[in-house]
């Protein structure tokens, strides 16, 4: 699992940035992206994938060990549906056409 010091060090090197460059952008990135979430907007990254707010409708459960249902309540999710490039390159094993 990549965290975000192992993430942002990454991305550093590749790009040729220092850290500290580095970290403000993606700090801003995702600022950006937070807010335009929260404003109900849609991101969509070519060759990657598109994040939304989805709206989770209530529903009814039923907890198994006591037979009792429940009103679950409608919540907001964020939702992640990757690119068909973002697809072909993880079941090809991280592999990128060149």
């Amino acid at each position: 699992m990549m965290n975000n010091k192992d993430f942002i060090s990454e991305l550093a090197r590749r790009s040729g940035s220092t850290l500290e460059h580095t970290q403000k952008k993606v700090n801003a990135l995702l600022q950006v992206m937070g807010t335009a979430l929260q404003d109900g907007e849609c991101i969509s990254v070519n060759g990657f994938g598109v994040f939304e707010v989805k709206k989770r409708l209530e529903r009814v459960v039923i907890n198994p060990a006591t037979r009792q249902r429940m009103l679950v309540p409608p919540k907001l999710i964020l939702n992640f549906k990757p690119s068909t490039t973002m697809k072909e390159i993880i079941n090809r094993g991280g592999q990128q056409d060149d």
